[in-house]
């Protein structure tokens, strides 16, 4: 983060850098990854797997723009804009293929199924015979 807002100084003069909130649950069969992107267009945001890392980036455009709108005075700007991008590693045993995401009043819920080998299973315990049945049984 502090490299990040170094470079947006150096090159915009702006300090001020969006990194998205975020929280990584775990359940009994998944991870979900909720991200709080409050006015971002969900056609903005890109959501990647690659090597057991999940990362989703995107941009969160400004409401106004004097291109479009013509000349305009700004009295306060406190809202951050620009590219965002939140990565975090999974462990090994989860179900690539199977990772669905959905949006929803600015609130990113990415669901990322376990594999079969990591989900708790009960092991049943047979029982053995008793020492006096393997002798009636020869």
């Amino acid at each position: 983060r502090a490299l990040d807002q170094a470079f947006n100084t150096a090159l915009t003069g702006d300090s001020r850098v969006w990194v998205p909130a975020i929280d990584v649950v775990e359940q009994k069969d998944a991870y979900v990854l909720y991200a709080e992107l409050p006015g971002v267009d969900p056609s903005e945001i890109d959501v990647k797997f690659e090597q057991n890392v999940l990362t989703v980036r995107g941009t969160k455009r400004s409401a106004f723009d004097a291109a479009k709108n013509g000349e305009h005075r700004i009295y306060a700007a406190e809202r951050v804009t620009g590219n965002f991008e939140r990565s975090v590693r999974l462990p090994e045993f989860v179900d690539g293929d199977k990772i669905a995401a959905e949006f929803n009043n600015g609130l990113l819920a990415v669901t990322v199924p376990k594999a079969p080998a990591a989900q708790p299973r009960r092991i049943e315990i047979k029982v053995a015979p008793k020492h006096s049945e393997v002798e009636q049984a020869q």
